[in-house]
């Protein structure tokens, strides 16, 4: 393992960032620590992109060859119950994600590489803000991360409990999933608990509408092709001995193609002014699509998985893996360069193996020497000198 003698010192960064979540772009401690460390490797750091994100460069050589590699800092809205004594210090922000581990498997191939340039080209290390709204790489590319920079291809980590420890997994083709948001409004006729009759309670027809969604996905969609539909709130104006007359659903959809995403678009339409049509009342339908799916490219991926093989062997690498349906921007950045995104396995016990974006999820630290290695066998392998 490349990484090996940086052990203790990347833990130590991990547990550092894993005690100081911070959300979306609002980055004020975690972005100047991981500018701080790109600057005293010597790498020429650009900050300030989209946002708070940065790039930092390490030119080897005189070959135009370029790699980058793209890591996520932010954390997420959920309030730690993890004991171990570098537990987030900021109530109600965790690193539920991971996203310190993969900042600090970047920042360890970052110094290996400044140490040890054996390699022909020129390494962007990514670093960006706000993944889990899903805006942060649409920011750095609007900041010129592609005009600015020529960077030929990107790739980029997620660790996955319920994978080995230390296992690596990718596809050709669509890997994650889009997400769309849906809103529905519905206005009827309010109330006296008590004269049913006299009104159209919203509540009564939101929850025909919340069960009928539900036979998109098992009837609509081809059973081959996975989505998912899911009401995410269902509120309304009734009270005490009242009838809601407004009512408000809200919620998200996961596609893995452009049709299947127009199918249950569509459908949901239907089943909205069809199911208000029959009550005699007015509603609204919105559908925004927030998040693409991320594809990668087929050369992208038979690179990282051979730089993975490398790492820890053929028997701990799968190069198909089903497409997942969680939803990741790396997207926006494989809609402008080739590109691949790569699965790491968390482990499968204890709060490594707990879910993703849960109170007592926990990065695991096994993979911070075969991550940091990893993404320095890809380089040296992407830019070989020979």
């Amino acid at each position: 393992m490349h990484t090996k003698n940086l052990e203790k010192q990347l833990q130590e960064w991990r547990h550092d960032f894993h005690t100081c979540p911070e959300l979306n772009f609002d980055l004020e401690v975690t972005s100047p620590k991981v500018e701080k460390l790109l600057n005293d490797f010597g790498y020429e750091v650009h900050s300030g992109i989209g946002k708070t994100g940065m790039v930092g460069i390490l030119k080897n050589g005189s070959s135009k060859k370029s790699i980058g590699i793209r890591a996520d800092m932010d954390a997420l809205p959920v309030e730690e119950v993890n004991e171990f004594k570098y537990k987030s210090q900021h109530p109600g922000k965790m690193h539920a994600c991971g996203h310190d581990g993969h900042t600090v498997m970047a920042l360890g191939a970052a110094k290996h590489l400044a140490e040890n340039p054996n390699f022909d080209g020129t390494v962007y290390f990514i670093f960006q803000p706000d993944e889990e709204k899903t805006q942060g790489a649409q920011a750095m590319i609007d900041d010129g991360l592609f005009t600015k920079f020529e960077i030929d291809e990107v790739f980029a980590f997620h660790n996955l409990p319920g994978m080995k420890t230390g296992s690596f997994a990718s596809r050709a083709g669509t890997i994650t999933a889009s997400e769309s948001l849906f809103k529905i409004e519905l206005w009827g006729q309010g109330g006296h608990s008590a004269l049913p009759h006299m009104g159209v309670d919203t509540i009564t027809v939101g929850t025909q509408i919340i069960n009928s969604l539900q036979s998109i996905v098992s009837r609509k969609l081809n059973p081959a092709v996975n989505g998912v539909v899911s009401v995410t709130g269902f509120s309304a104006d009734g009270t005490e001995n009242v009838l809601p007359g407004y009512a408000l659903i809200t919620g998200d959809s996961r596609s893995l193609s452009p049709e299947s995403n127009k199918i249950i678009e569509d459908s949901m339409k239907d089943i909205v002014e069809g199911i208000a049509k029959a009550h005699n009342i007015k509603s609204s339908f919105s559908y925004y699509t927030r998040t693409n799916m991320t594809t990668n490219t087929a050369d992208q991926v038979e690179a990282a998985m051979t730089a993975a093989r490398t790492i820890v062997g053929k028997d701990m690498v799968d190069g198909n893996c089903e497409p997942k349906l969680f939803s990741e921007d790396f997207s926006q950045m494989t809609l402008v360069k080739p590109g691949c995104y790569i699965l790491i396995g968390n482990g499968t016990e204890g709060p490594h193996g707990q879910s993703l974006h849960s109170s007592n999820y926990d990065f695991n630290d096994e993979l911070l020497v075969i991550g940091s290695s990893y993404w320095s066998e890809l380089v040296y392998q992407r830019l070989s000198s020979s």
